[in-house]
């Protein structure tokens, strides 16, 4: 399987209050690791995984990232850019609106994970499932935040962040597959988030789930960023 056919949409249009004051003048993915803007690390990791095209889906200051970045070519890497505009759409409306640019299939990643997985087994569980969407998820039984899914026989059974319920041993992983398909019946231009777009496959039984063995860091808290500050600089060392 050629991971290259498959574009990788990065949300990183938040407003990343957690991080305040350093994302007050620069955008969460500007915000230096190890020496270098975070979004680099991700598009190295996304690189050597065999993805060369990525959507970043921006809104506050996200006309920085652009500046700095331009269309990838010195990481390698296809960069194309959908804007929120004035008003911020929220994750599930930031992927509508990305869509032409995203085509018929594509992964999904946060603006703020590292995520130290093989993509090609992911791609191929989402492929067999047949379903319109696939959500990685990680035994974490509440030990990195709190977990939030029902997982089993390959598919998510419950995802819900607001309500606990003692069977949820898994949480979401942060990277996803999704069909173009999966957000056809959501209003261009409204506001919306993508946990809306995957409780309403759950329920129609269209979001298929692969479980991953491996932790994920992330940098949307200080303490995140903390870790996987030192994480890289040792690695870089």
């Amino acid at each position: 399987m050629k991971l290259a056919e498959y574009p990788v949409a990065i949300l990183a249009g938040g407003l990343a209050t957690r991080l305040k004051p350093i994302t007050a003048k620069i955008p969460k993915v500007l915000v230096p690791v190890a020496g270098k803007p975070f979004l680099v690390h991700q598009l190295e990791l996304l690189r050597s995984q065999g993805i060369r095209r990525v959507v970043l889906c921006l809104g506050h200051l996200g006309e920085m990232v652009e500046q700095d970045f331009g269309d990838g070519g010195t990481h390698g890497i296809h960069l194309e850019y959908s804007y929120d505009g004035s008003v911020l759409l929220g994750t599930g409306g930031a992927l509508k609106r990305a869509l032409p640019k995203l085509g018929e299939k594509f992964f999904v990643l946060y603006g703020d994970s590292y995520l130290p997985l093989p993509f090609a087994p992911v791609a191929e569980a989402f492929e067999r499932s047949g379903k319109l969407g696939l959500m990685t998820v990680y035994r974490n039984e509440g030990k990195y935040d709190t977990s939030n899914v029902v997982f089993g026989d390959g598919e998510i059974k419950v995802y819900d962040k607001k309500q606990r319920l003692s069977e949820m041993r898994h949480i979401d992983y942060g990277l996803s597959m999704f069909r173009a398909e999966a957000f056809a019946r959501y209003p261009a231009n409204k506001a919306f988030d993508l946990a809306d777009v995957m409780r309403d496959l759950v329920a129609e039984k269209q979001l298929a789930g692969f479980e991953v063995k491996e932790r994920f860091y992330e940098i949307g808290s200080h303490a995140g960023l903390e870790e996987l500050n030192a994480l890289l600089s040792r690695q870089k060392k």
